[in-house]
C-alpha cells in the first residue's frame, strides 16, 4: 500500500450527543472507519459523515459492532457465525447505501470494540468476519490488529480472497506476542506527543518497536490508529501527518 495510511474511529454522536472532533481531524487522515448505528451513529450522523469524508478525499470504511448502544460497543456477545454475519451485512449495507447516494462507497472494513478484540482472540469469529465480507463483496480489505505473528489470519484471508490491512498504534504499549498491554497496567498508553510521533515514525520505517518484556517486536504495518477525540489528540494527528510526510520527503 505504500506510506503508512492513518485511520481514525468517526461518526461516534449519537442525536443530540457529540462524541470526537471529526471535522478537526478529518484534513490529516487517510481513512475514516465510520460507526454504523450499533455501537454509535445515525443516520444522520453517517450521511453527514461520509459527506465530511468525501469533501476531504478520505477513504470511507465500514465500523460494525455488536449491537449495544449503551456499552459503546465494548461488551462481548455470544454470537454465532450466522449471526456475526447478518450483524455485519446489515451495517456495512447500511453504510454503502449512505456512500453509493452521494456518489461514494465503502473501501474497506474494520470491526469495532469487542467484536474486534474478539476476532483477533477467537479464529471461528475472525472466520466468520472475513467469510461476511468476503459474501458481501470480496474486494473490501479486513483492517485487523497487527500482531508478531499473522499467518494464521493470512491463511484464512488467502482461503477467502480477502485483502488484510494490518494495523498497529502509535499510543500504545504492545506485550512480547503483538498484543496491547491492557490499559489497566501502568504505562500501557503513551500520553507524551514526542513518544506517540516518534513510535510512529518507527512502525512507519519497519523497525522494531520495543516490547513490555524488553524484546525487540517486529510489526507489519499497512495502517496507523489516531484519535481525534479532543484538541490535543487532533494536534497530536497533525503533528503524525507531519512527521510522515517529511520521513518520505527524505
Amino acid at each position: 500500500m505504500g506510506r503508512l495510511l492513518l485511520n481514525c474511529d468517526m461518526g461516534e454522536s449519537y442525536g443530540a450527543w457529540t462524541m470526537g472532533l471529526d471535522a478537526e481531524v478529518m484534513p490529516f487522515i487517510d481513512c475514516a472507519n465510520i460507526a454504523c448505528g450499533f455501537h454509535a451513529g445515525d443516520p444522520g450522523i453517517m450521511r453527514k459523515t461520509v459527506s465530511l469524508a468525501l469533501a476531504h478525499d478520505v477513504m470511507i470504511g465500514a465500523h460494525p459492532a455488536y449491537p449495544d448502544l449503551v456499552g459503546f460497543g465494548r461488551r462481548s456477545m455470544a454470537c454465532t457465525p450466522a449471526e456475526i454475519q447478518d450483524l455485519l451485512h446489515y451495517q456495512i449495507g447500511a453504510l454503502d447505501g449512505i456512500c453509493r447516494v452521494q456518489g461514494g462507497r465503502v473501501r474497506y472494513v474494520k470491526p469495532h470494540g469487542a467484536m474486534y478484540n474478539d476476532m483477533m482472540a477467537d479464529p471461528e469469529q475472525l472466520r466468520a468476519v472475513i467469510q461476511a465480507i468476503a459474501r458481501y463483496d470480496a474486494q473490501l480489505p479486513l483492517m485487523l490488529m497487527a500482531t508478531r505473528d499473522n499467518s494464521a489470519a493470512q491463511v484464512l484471508a488467502d482461503e477467502f480472497g480477502v485483502q488484510l490491512w494490518f494495523e498497529a498504534f502509535a499510543d500504545r504499549a504492545y506485550d512480547s506476542a503483538g498484543r496491547l498491554v491492557s490499559r489497566q497496567l501502568p504505562g500501557a498508553v503513551h500520553h507524551d506527543p514526542e513518544v506517540i510521533i516518534a513510535q510512529a515514525l518507527t512502525l512507519s520505517r519497519g523497525e522494531p518497536l520495543r516490547a513490555s518484556d524488553g524484546s525487540d517486536l517486529h510489526l507489519k504495518a499497512d495502517t496507523l490508529c489516531v484519535h481525534g477525540d479532543n484538541t490535543s489528540s487532533v494536534s497530536a494527528v497533525q503533528r503524525i501527518r507531519q512527521a510522515l510526510g517529511e520521513q518520505s520527503a527524505s
